[in-house]
């Protein structure tokens, strides 16, 4: 029985230190509009093929995985997901498939993966970008100079 608590205080401890450590990335645009108003920061729309674009996939191992840019970004950015998963496994729900369709006729129309958006805390675009072979800190700073 001691065991067993033990076991499951480890178990809250480890789960509760990666969810401080992650950082939150909003699936529905209008909520996160909702708290970049609310908070005064700018948005970041990604748009990626989390199963199939390599720079998508390079993207995310290079900087928004690292721990460099989650720390910063949980303090200065509201972070947007529009994924576009091939693999059937993958498959959004339905609702999130067509809300992600929303923003790419909106915000993406030419196709571009990974295309990242900048926009101000009113969802106005200020500038896009994508893939750059350069460090999370380097990212950073290409992503604020078009808020600026």
């Amino acid at each position: 029985m001691k065991m067993k608590k033990v076991l499951l205080l480890i178990i809250l401890l480890v789960g509760g230190y990666s969810s401080i450590n992650a950082q939150e990335w909003y699936t529905n645009m209008e909520q996160a509009k909702q708290v970049a108003l609310k908070e005064n920061k700018p948005i970041i729309l990604v748009f990626q093929g989390s199963d199939w674009c390599t720079p998508c996939i390079l993207l995310d191992r290079n900087v928004w995985s690292t721990d460099a840019f989650k720390e910063y970004a949980k303090s200065n950015y509201i972070m947007v997901k529009a994924d576009f998963p091939r693999k059937k496994k993958n498959a959004l729900p339905e609702a999130q498939q067509d809300h992600n369709n929303k923003l790419a006729e909106k915000y993406n129309q030419n196709g571009y993966f990974p295309l990242v958006v900048i926009l101000n805390s009113k969802g106005e675009k200020k500038g896009q970008t994508g893939f750059e072979k350069i460090s999370a800190k380097e990212y950073i700073k290409l992503l604020n100079s078009f808020l600026k």
